[in-house]
């Protein structure tokens, strides 16, 4: 991909709201060498051709060991023998058609490295690093190196003398309202009320908008000062003119130049960035512990044998020695540097994906300058991971398997659990294809065990930048079928063993996904998109009693959780504030942001081209659609007026008749709207308060004239028409000569304003709209007789924002920008508008890798049993800055009644269908509970103040026969047991919280 092509947004449409145009051309037109293929190699390698460089190549002289096969998920048993180059580079140039792979043959001298812009070493002596680092130091070429040795990993970096980061943080710059600028020596601006500007000291900002200081419009950046929340200082504004009103501020990024020391230089004085602040004592003792390894490598020709502790002690008594010869020594920890050695020479795929997602990242940092690079050591382990039983050199001897890299570490016996082992993932897009790559590589489910992978989804071409398992042949396939295929070619012993499924999970499945479904499984890993279905998960995890692994992306941001049963809360304990919604008075009269303008768009969107068509042909179909339309009382003239606009008043037989319906569609929005908001609030109106009424956020509009020579208002007329002519199946136009010619001929009554109009200006102002009963009823009358067009149907147009050919994305950009042109508002791109329109969710496969890297590290543990709280860890984790953080999860909140304690993880469980006089005998007699009130789901089953005979007639009937009385509904077959929520008396009439209980009606 050269810089000056254009990008293929298909493709990396997410991935391109993560890095944007600029650093994608840049990272087109790096060339990056990757040196050593046994499995971090191949992951760093998928993780840039995925992202778009210009050319990978690889360089590995090394034959195919079974042991690859741990980690290594291009290489077969069948591979075995042959080169490790030649049979990956094939099979990584599946992975994007617009990044050629090749092969660097014989031995990795200086001048083959030349004309590589980044140059990654894996799996290489320390001394054959210094010596490439040298050359690259001193050439300007990028360096990174990086290794997995068991549960520990490294990475290091060196871009140079010189690395400038054009953005450090890829953040939105920041943005806000000028309330007030004062001139002085330091000039003060303060922000509108309830609006935190968000700087920080040093940051540098420019001005527009600005009325009376108009030196500061477009003015250089100022450097500015925090005062306060609200107000920043400039400096000097003494010699401006007098601000009088308006403006606004908005960030100007700043390049920042870092200088990093030569792997020589770092060896003797290290930077380190912390992985993990509860080991901030441990990157000093991993710098030296791999050291000492690349000195027994060297010597020995071989790294530590698994767990061998003659081989063990040697490591530490070489890092003694590395350690005495530095100039600040410190204090080293024998158990971590044999720990160090007993896995040195194993290889987990979790571990490979954590440090392969982490190093893409540099990578492509280092092309194109975006994002903070780590400085300049990072170090990072998984020791918790390990299980609790004691290991030993038997146990974790190869045995010429695929999983002999994983034995290493582990041991047999563990990779008998793994394999035995029943997973449920609930999604199989980005998150899920790393997940179930991960999991084959690990031999997860591969005995007695079983993987179940559901997704509903097909594949679309812009899944294929960052959801792996997929390639360009597997479009419109079945998500989950497909991945399901692609695992089993990377491990054939999960064939048969992981079984696909196409259900959403929700109330309406738990036929599919019931009782026994649950009851057989180990755990539940979620990697969905949407927090409704996160939540449903958690619920059925708690309710299932199973532990649940949970993760999300957002860009170059990433996040795990751990749930634990009896131990941690649950996913739904907590949850993030809403998002910040835009009032309605902004959206309709008041916009002061693209934001506001896109999304006034998006709703007029569904206005025009959806809701009313699914009103017709409910009119058309429904029989009473009619009356249960008039009692919804305000809203019945509206959903009226536009069937009757759209089968009688407006109804077009031509696509002429479209193009004149969108232009009259303009003037009322672009101007006579704007025309009677400005007769009702002219732009000289004061308030109550004599304050000026257009100040502040309210920015005073102006109508737009049409002209059909203006490319905006033609691409509205244009995208306007044809959504109207789909509405009505009629063929659409695209010329737009032919469009201007039908214009000419469109009559455009003159516009008045009215007096009268009620207009919104306050979000919690009600303005009420009088609806006349005769006029309902006078367009009820005009409504043709369904009868009376059999068979005829609108075409409602359903959102679609990756089709480029079908006009949404185009009409709603046209219409943002005219709007925004009417308020004095900066108009967006078509590539921005799509990303807040279509509330895409920036993604990038780097941070995917990384996630589902340490997602697996915690499952691990859930396999080995850990039941302690310490033992989990939650992370949050920023590539951009870089930034780790992990801390242990928040452990159950706990109740009590009476004497008993208990969590969110408890419940009564109650066996046989009784009698609600059994049920409330029985938790009188056996828990001292006094039960006032009970119900199943919306049903209400008794409360203490029902009477008479109906109270009596109650508390003969089995539950599950009350149950289907009251929610006159009988209980599906699929369900084995009925939960039931109680509210109860303590044994001294008080009220007390107690868990719900779960009553088992069928075996």
């Amino acid at each position: 991909m050269e810089p000056e092509q254009t990008i293929d947004e298909g493709l990396y449409s997410r991935q391109l709201y993560v890095l944007g145009h600029d650093a994608m051309k840049k990272m087109g037109s790096s060339n990056v060498l990757i040196v050593g293929l046994k499995g971090l190699g191949v992951e760093i390698a998928k993780n840039v051709v995925l992202a778009g460089v210009k050319s990978v190549t690889l360089h590995d002289p090394e034959l195919v060991r079974i042991s690859d096969l741990s980690t290594q998920f291009f290489l077969r048993e069948d591979d075995v023998g042959k080169p490790r180059a030649s049979i990956s580079a094939p099979r990584l140039s599946e992975l994007n058609q617009y990044v050629p792979i090749s092969i660097l043959e014989g031995e990795l001298t200086s001048d083959k490295i030349r004309n590589f812009q980044v140059v990654v070493l894996t799996e290489t002596p320390l001394k054959k690093q210094l010596e490439i680092n040298d050359f690259t130091h001193a050439n300007g070429i990028h360096f990174i190196s990086t290794d997995v040795r068991g549960l520990f990993g490294i990475a290091f970096n060196d871009f140079g003398n010189e690395f400038q980061v054009i953005d450090t943080t890829g953040e939105n710059p920041v943005s806000g309202m000028v309330a007030a600028v004062t001139k002085e020596e330091d000039g003060v601006v303060t922000c509108l009320d309830e609006s935190r500007h968000g700087l920080e000291d040093g940051e540098y900002v420019t001005f527009t908008e600005i009325k009376g200081m108009e030196e500061l419009n477009n003015c250089e950046p100022k450097k500015i000062k925090v005062l306060g929340p609200y107000t920043f200082s400039i400096g000097d504004t003494s010699s401006y003119g007098d601000y009088t009103s308006g403006g606004i501020f908005t960030q100007v990024k700043q390049p920042k130049i870092i200088q990093f020391k030569s792997l020589r230089e770092s060896l003797r004085k290290p930077e380190f960035v912390i992985s993990d602040y509860a080991k901030w004592d441990r990157p000093s003792q991993l710098h030296i512990g791999f050291q000492a390894l690349h000195e027994f490598l060297e010597t020995r020709g071989s790294l530590p044998r698994p767990h061998n502790e003659a081989d063990a002690e040697e490591i530490v008594r070489l890092a003694k020695s590395i350690n005495d010869q530095c100039e600040d020594k410190i204090e080293l920890d024998d158990k971590l540097l044999k720990q160090l050695s007993y896995g040195a020479s194993g290889s987990l795929s979790p571990m490979v994906a954590v440090l392969g997602g982490l190093v893409a990242q540099e990578v492509l940092k280092a092309c194109s300058g975006k994002f903070n690079p780590i400085q300049q050591y990072f170090y990072f382990d998984s020791l918790e991971s390990l299980p609790d039983d004691d290991l030993n050199e038997e146990n974790c001897a190869p045995c010429n398997s695929r999983y002999d890299g994983q034995i290493a570490v582990f041991g047999r016996d563990f990779q008998h659990k793994i394999a035995n082992f029943r997973e449920f993932l609930v999604g199989a897009g980005a998150i899920g294809c790393e997940m179930l790559k991960n999991w084959a590589m690990m031999g997860l489910g591969t005995g007695q065990g079983a993987i179940h992978v559901t997704d509903m989804d097909t594949i679309e071409k812009s899944n294929l930048n960052r959801q792996f398992l997929f390639r360009p042949g597997d479009v419109s396939k079945l998500k989950s079928e497909t991945a399901v295929v692609a695992i089993g070619k990377m491990n054939p012993d999960t064939i048969g063993k992981v079984i696909a499924h196409q259900d959403r999970v929700g109330v309406e499945t738990e036929n599919v996904y019931n009782d026994n479904f649950f009851e057989n499984l180990d755990g539940v890993t979620n990697a969905l998109d949407n927090v409704d279905a996160r939540k449903y998960m958690d619920r059925r995890c708690v309710y299932f009693r199973k532990p649940l692994l949970e993760s999300g992306t957002l860009g170059t941001k990433g996040n795990t959780q751990v749930v634990i049963p009896y131990l941690t809360e649950s996913y739904s304990s907590s949850q993030d504030p809403p998002e910040k919604s835009i009032p309605i008075c902004t959206l309709k009269n008041f916009p002061n942001a693209i934001e506001h303008t896109i999304q006034w768009a998006r709703d007029l969107f569904e206005g025009l081209f959806k809701v009313p068509a699914e009103n017709v042909n409910m009119y058309l179909s429904q029989p009473g659609f009619v009356e249960g339309t008039l009692k919804q009382g305000g809203s019945a003239k509206e959903i009226l007026e536009g069937i009757q606009n759209f089968l009688v008043t407006a109804r077009p037989l031509t696509f002429e008749a479209c193009v004149a319906w969108a232009r009259l569609k303009f003037e009322e929005y672009f101007n006579n709207n704007i025309q009677q908001l400005l007769f009702n609030f002219p732009k000289d109106s004061v308030t109550s308060t004599g304050a000026k009424f257009w100040s502040g956020p309210k920015r005073a509009p102006e109508p737009i004239i049409f002209d059909a020579n203006i490319d905006a208002h033609m691409e509205f007329i244009a995208t306007a028409a044809n959504l109207h002519a789909f509405n009505y199946g009629l063929k659409g136009e695209t010329n737009r000569d032919i469009i201007k010619n039908v214009l000419n001929t469109v009559f455009v009554p003159e516009f008045h304003p009215r007096s009268g109009v009620k207009i919104q200006v306050q979000e919690n102002e009600n303005i009420q709209q009088t609806t006349d009963e005769t006029e309902l009823q006078e367009i009820v009358s005009s409504l043709p007789d369904p009868t009376s067009i059999p068979g005829f149907r609108l075409n409602p147009v359903e959102f679609e924002k990756d089709d480029d050919t079908n006009f949404h994305i185009d009409f709603i950009t046209a219409t943002s920008n005219l709007r925004a042109i009417n308020y004095g508002i900066q108009p967006a791109d078509r590539h921005k508008t799509k990303f807040i329109a279509g509330k895409i969710i920036p993604a990038i496969a780097t941070t995917t890798s990384l996630v589902t890297g340490l997602v697996c590290l915690e499952l691990y543990k859930i396999i080995a049993g850990k039941n302690k709280l310490e033992e989990y860890k939650n992370g949050f984790v920023n590539l951009a800055l870089p930034f780790f953080g992990f801390s242990e999860p928040i452990a159950m909140p706990k109740f009590q009644y009476h004497e008993t304690e208990w969590s969110l993880w408890d419940r009564f469980d109650i066996e046989g269908d009784l009698t609600l006089q059994e049920f409330l005998d029985y938790f009188a007699k056996n828990h001292e509970l006094e039960v006032t009130m009970l119900s199943c789901g919306a049903s209400m089953l008794y409360a203490f103040f029902l009477q008479g005979k109906k109270r009596e007639e109650r508390k003969n009937m089995r539950l599950s026969e009350l149950v289907e009385s009251i929610s006159k509904k009988p209980v599906p077959p699929h369900v084995k047991a009925l939960t039931l929520e109680m509210v109860v008396n303590d044994r001294d009439g008080e009220d007390v919280e107690v868990p719900y209980v779960r009553l088992v009606i069928r075996a």
